[in-house]
């Protein structure tokens, strides 16, 4: 069954798709994208990096700040219990006491995300850089 187009039978090598007049505009296109491209002028500000790259290390002496979550999202900092509205206070005075140490976040795999997230938020509100996680083997 042929299908015709426009009233006229079609033959199988009759019709061709003409490329040129898409491939100009694609030139045309490209040339555009190039001149504009070059006098673009973007706005920043320039950084100067420190002098010493070299990442800091964290003495091993210095003991980490260390906040248990229970699965009962107990907050435990020091070993003993503190109300979740007193965890910055408790991590500010630690920090100011070993500026150095590190947070450390230990969440029972049971605990909420949310009690995570509130103590991380506490220690950054705190002034603490340096929070990370910690995980059972």
């Amino acid at each position: 069954m042929r299908r015709t187009i426009a009233g006229h039978a079609s033959d199988e090598g009759d019709e061709q798709i003409n490329l040129t007049p898409m491939l100009d505009v694609v030139f045309i296109m490209l040339i555009f994208f190039i001149v504009t491209a070059t006098f673009v002028k973007e706005v920043g500000l320039d950084v100067n990096q420190p002098e010493d790259d070299k990442p800091k290390t964290v003495d091993p002496n210095k003991r980490s700040i260390l906040v248990r979550i229970t699965n009962r999202d107990r907050i435990v900092i020091a070993q003993r219990d503190v109300d979740w509205r007193s965890v910055r206070a408790n991590i500010e005075r630690l920090h100011a006491e070993n500026p150095e140490a590190p947070v450390v976040i230990h969440p029972h795999p049971h605990s909420q995300t949310r009690t995570m997230i509130h103590v991380m938020d506490s220690a950054h509100l705190a002034g603490v850089l340096n929070v990370s996680l910690a995980a059972d083997p």
